[in-house]
This record gives C-alpha cells, structure tokens and sequence, in this order.
C-alpha cells in the first residue's frame, strides 16, 4: 500500500515538475530561434528541429540598447533593497526589544499596519507618487523607483525579520550591553550577524519584487530609468509579437535571479525552517 502511495506520489511529482519546467524551457528554445522558425510552427529541439543561433542576444544588446535597461533594473532593485534591508531591519528590531504605545496602538498594531501596507495593490499609490515625484522633479529617474520600491518592500522586510530577531536569546544582548554596547551596536554586531539566514531572505525576496516589478517603472519612467521588463512589454507592437525578443530578453532577466538564488539557496532553504510562519 505505502509503494502504490509513493508511486502515485512520484508521478504526481514528475508531472508537475514537467508543468513548471516546460514554459522555462520554452522561453529558452525560443531564444534561439530566428524569427522565421518562431512563425513556421511549434519546434521543440535545437540542433534537430531547428538551427540554434544567438542572433536575438545580439539584437537585444544592438538594436534594443538591453543594456542601459539591464543597468537601470541592477541599480534600482540592489539599492532599494538594502535601504528596505537597513531601515526594516531596525525597525524589526524595535518592534521585538521595546515597547511602543502610539494612542490605542501597541507593538502589534504597528506591525500589523506596516505589514498592512504591502497588502494595498500599487495601481492605488502610483498616481499620488507621479504627482509628489513630479513637484519635487525626480520623474524618470533611477531615485524615483529607488524610493517606490523601498516604500513597498519595507513590509516584507519588517515581516520577516521580525520573526528572526525574535529568536535571538536577550542574554547574548544584555551581555554585550553590560560591556557597554549601545543598541545601535547591539543590533549590528550582535543580532544581525546571529540572523543571516533572515538578512539573506528579505534581500532576495525583496529583490525579486523589484526586480520584476512593471507599474511603477511605467508610470514614473518615461525614456531614461525605464527597466528590463518594460523592454519586454516593448516588444509587443503593431506589425507583431516579438516573440524571439522577448524570450531572449527575458532569459537575460531570469539569469542574474538564478545565479543568485544558486549561491544563496542554503540560506533561503534555512529561513524557511527557522523563521517563516512565527507571526
């Protein structure tokens, strides 16, 4: 009976995996087609179906101008994640050390309102940040989407860490406060390096979002700080669908992500375990 479960288990497995996997495949493959092997019909093998060429990475980088986009995308996203990284951080730490009492709201409720922030759809916020960005006169520039990134990541920051903060034992803080740390140093030398796994969590998902993120950068961005994922929507025009473009644009995006979750797999996996769930 357990091997005819973990048969069915198996197969259940493999199929999904084959769902999930196959659109990525398919963006690949795609990306080395030439245009007239994207109209003539479905081919799944290179080399057998179709000649493999590296003609759309090059048009991406030559005719599209992918890397000033490319360039926009790493700026913004790294840099609005380690301000979200930096400011949620201490107020992680904040909520879970001290007690706050603004009118009828306590700790919880000021947790429970910041995190309430992220929950609210962006379309909501984005004309009022178009009219302050454009009375202040940073409209399309890299600043602009630093600042609506961090505003919208700092939740998820302060969600996690929270959690992971709360973990560290308060004998290792006041230990180091009786040699005569400050919180300041408490919390840099002590608390943040005993969470690295959580540090590592909130970058790479706050990462993600930014570095995905399409609203934002087509509202505020008009030619100078636009991303790579309006370069993609770009590419749907009146004479077609570049479907090549796209695949090729799109692998140049998923390449940076996947490099890096390779190297930081062990910490998310870790922080999963450790800390999700707590709240």
């Amino acid at each position: 009976m357990r091997r005819g479960r973990r048969a069915v288990l198996y197969v259940v497995f493999v199929v999904w995996s084959l769902l999930v996997i196959f659109p990525i495949y398919w963006t690949v493959v795609t990306s080395f087609k030439t245009r007239s092997d994207v109209i003539n019909g479905p081919t799944y093998v290179p080399g057998v179906d179709f000649k493999p060429t590296l003609e759309n990475y090059g048009n991406a980088y030559a005719q599209q101008n992918a890397s000033k986009y490319l360039i926009n995308s790493v700026v913004a996203s790294v840099v609005s994640t380690a301000f979200a990284l930096a400011f949620g951080s201490m107020a992680a730490y904040g909520l879970s050390r001290f007690q706050y009492k603004l009118r009828f709201m306590r700790n919880n409720d000021i947790f429970m309102w910041i995190v309430s922030q992220r929950m609210m759809p962006p379309i909501v916020s984005v004309l009022a940040l178009f009219i302050l960005f454009h009375a202040i006169g940073i409209l399309d520039t890299k600043l602009a989407l630093v600042i609506a990134y961090v505003t919208f990541n700092l939740p998820i920051v302060v969600w996690l860490m929270r959690s992971f903060v709360d973990q560290v034992p308060r004998t290792i803080e006041e230990a180091a406060q009786i040699d005569g740390a400050s919180h300041f140093q408490v919390l840099f030398r002590v608390v943040l390096p005993s969470v690295v796994p959580g540090l590592i969590a909130s970058f790479f998902l706050s990462m993600i979002f930014a570095w995905n993120e399409f609203l934002f950068a087509l509202v505020l961005t008009f030619s100078k700080a636009q991303t790579m994922p309006l370069l993609i929507a770009f590419q749907r025009t009146q004479e077609a669908i570049k479907w090549w473009n796209i695949s090729a644009l799109t692998v140049v995006m998923i390449l940076p992500v996947l490099i890096m979750f390779m190297f930081l797999q062990r910490y998310f996996v870790r922080s999963q375990i450790l800390g999700w769930g707590k709240e």
